[in-house]
């Protein structure tokens, strides 16, 4: 059988075509211009689809179906709309949900296409069958917000459209569509449904009169921004606010391009590697105001600074998701909210003349400074590389990273210019997934080859996901950097081993290839540095480049975060020891 050719979008009366082919215009309705995965012969009329219409909309065919998740996931996060990313059945959506789950926890907007077996073949375990619905399991512990399977082609819309407002609105998130592979070669006449937009929700104003007397009576406030759903008009809303209120700011875990980290009432990142300075201003604040975050195990130091249920300071919670407030914190003020209107409500309330805290966000901002400080190292200063990189590379440079103890060096030394001059320029995942960096820089890179994109990446991260160096390279990726952390090592597992078992090391240890030789192999530009003075000179060379570059550093094992060694660790895991035996077999501790 044959089918019409398919009619423009915005037609008042589309011709007949392959449902595969209105899921197409449907995304390109919805101003999605990219998307990114892996072919599978569970949606050919969807790759068809993408031929027809390959002067509107691109497919980035990536090596892995993690990567391609990943990529959709920071194209949401980019954009502010849904990633979009296809996959096949099984295998396919099982590789996948890495990026499923990050964009989950990261409250990243998303949607994933997963292939899927003809109707006629459900529930025979047919080849590569799933329970999606099972797999991915909506909830507040699953991977997904919604999960929808299209059985009737003039449907398409409507699914397309659900999706695309699902994981917008209220917290942010992935959503999972499932596409029986009958169903995408069936002709269908249904009529698009537009463009979705989010319904946005604003703090109730008496939740604001409550704000506001809470920091009138405040004499150590402190606030944390987080959370996804912010623009540049909240961003600079935010910026606002506390300066007429005269607050320190600090930033949830990875979300510290959000306020400008120049600014005099920036007073850090909150989250893994925390400055000890910080994190006792936040036990001791009496008033926390957390807008926008879910208030989750890094941004509180395993829910320590902020002790749960309840709190020892005032707590007001401001979030853009019913669900998430009161769920693990029992607040004083719980305003539901999205970020794009939080903050610009916030400055509508009326600012006292003079706040008692004057020095309190003083002393905040100067043990920032302070923080900036390193302790020098040789013969390969981290330190001093991150800094080189954040002042020969521009402003609006894309920083990428996976997990992992190097990206302390990053988190720490990165000053951010803020969401309001610069856009997104923070890409690393809340959910702690390796090889998050490298796909997400490609991503970047390729969303918006005029900006420089620098990744950092450990040996172990980078080679979780470095294939895609190739989608970079067959895509036309130029302004494109990465920078491997070579420690031979899983150094944050190390770490741990050494606190819990020092000396006993097993399964953390790395054999590495020759990573120069490995970024040559896929048309990228290669070099190795072994010492701090030789960094500056191969990332200037790295930015006049009109191709990808890799810089491989060689790091000694024993340099273990941006504060101390495995040696400190190992000594003091020792010591400790002497004072309080530790029980090899069942890890409990015993009294002497």
């Amino acid at each position: 059988m044959t089918f019409p050719s398919p009619t423009q979008p915005g037609t008042s009366q589309p011709g007949e075509r392959l449902a595969g082919h209105l899921l197409v215009e449907a995304l390109i309705e919805q101003g999605i211009d990219t998307c990114f995965g892996v072919p599978g012969e569970s949606y050919l009329a969807v790759l068809d689809g993408l031929h027809e219409h390959r002067d509107r909309i691109r497919f980035i065919a990536c090596r892995q179906e993690g990567g391609a998740a990943f990529m959709a996931e920071a194209q949401g996060k980019l954009s502010g709309r849904p990633g979009v990313c296809f996959v096949t059945r099984g295998p396919g959506a099982t590789n996948a949900s890495i990026g499923l789950h990050t964009a989950f926890q990261d409250s990243t907007p998303m949607v994933l296409f997963v292939g899927q077996v003809a109707a006629d073949q459900r529930d025979r375990e047919a080849f590569q069958e799933l329970d999606y619905r099972q797999m991915f399991g909506p909830g507040t512990l699953g991977m997904a917000k919604w999960v929808g399977e299209v059985h009737d082609p003039d449907r398409l819309p409507e699914y397309v459209s659900r999706a695309f407002h699902t994981a917008m609105q209220g917290r942010p998130g992935p959503v999972v569509i499932v596409l029986p592979e009958d169903m995408l070669t069936r002709p269908t006449s249904a009529p698009l449904l537009g463009r979705a937009e989010p319904a946005l929700a604003w703090p109730a104003p008496s939740a604001l009169a409550d704000i506001r007397g809470l920091l009138a009576q405040a004499e150590r406030p402190f606030v944390i921004a987080g959370g996804s759903g912010w623009d540049a008009a909240a961003c600079a809303a935010l910026q606002h606010f506390a300066e007429a209120w005269n607050l320190p700011v600090g930033c949830a875990f990875r979300f510290q391009d959000l306020f400008d980290n120049r600014h005099s009432n920036y007073a850090g990142d909150v989250g893994i590697g925390i400055n000890p300075r910080l994190a006792e201003r936040v036990r001791t604040a009496d008033l926390v105001l957390a807008i926008g975050p879910r208030l989750g195990e890094m941004t509180t130091g395993g829910y320590t600074l902020l002790q749960a249920p309840r709190p020892t300071q005032r707590l007001v919670h401001m979030h853009a998701g019913a669900e998430e407030l009161g769920r693990v914190y029992s607040a004083d003020v719980l305003a539901q909210s999205s970020m794009a209107c939080a903050a610009i409500a916030l400055t509508t309330m009326a600012v006292p003349e003079q706040g008692p805290w004057a020095t309190w966000t003083a002393g905040a901002h100067a043990d920032y400074l302070a923080n900036l400080v390193p302790t020098p190292v040789t013969p390969l200063d981290m330190a001093e590389v991150i800094k080189t990189v954040q002042q020969l590379a521009p402003h609006d440079t894309v920083y990428t990273n996976g997990a992992g103890n190097y990206s302390g060096w990053l988190h720490r030394f990165v000053q951010y210019h803020g969401l309001q001059h610069s856009g997104r320029t923070q890409l690393a995942p809340t959910s702690g997934a390796m090889g998050y960096g490298v796909p997400a820089a490609v991503a970047a890179a390729l969303l918006y080859p005029q900006r420089t994109v620098v990744n950092i990446a450990g040996d172990g991260d980078f080679l979780m996901t470095g294939q895609e160096l190739a989608t970079a390279t067959g895509y036309g990726a130029k302004r494109l950097i990465s920078i491997v952390v070579d420690n031979g090592t899983y150094g944050t597992i190390r770490m741990h081993q050494e606190r819990e078992y020092p000396g006993r090391v097993s399964g953390s240890d790395l054999y590495n290839p020759d990573f120069v030789a490995l970024a040559k192999a896929y048309g990228w530009h290669g070099e190795s540095v072994d010492a701090t003075e030789q960094f500056a000179p191969a990332f200037e060379r790295a930015l006049q480049r009109q191709e990808p570059t890799l810089l491989h550093l060689q790091l000694s094992a024993d340099v273990s975060t941006s504060r101390t060694t495995l040696s400190a660790l190992r000594a003091a895991a020792i010591a400790g020891r002497t004072q309080q035996p530790h029980n090899l077999e069942s890890g409990s501790r015993s009294a002497p």
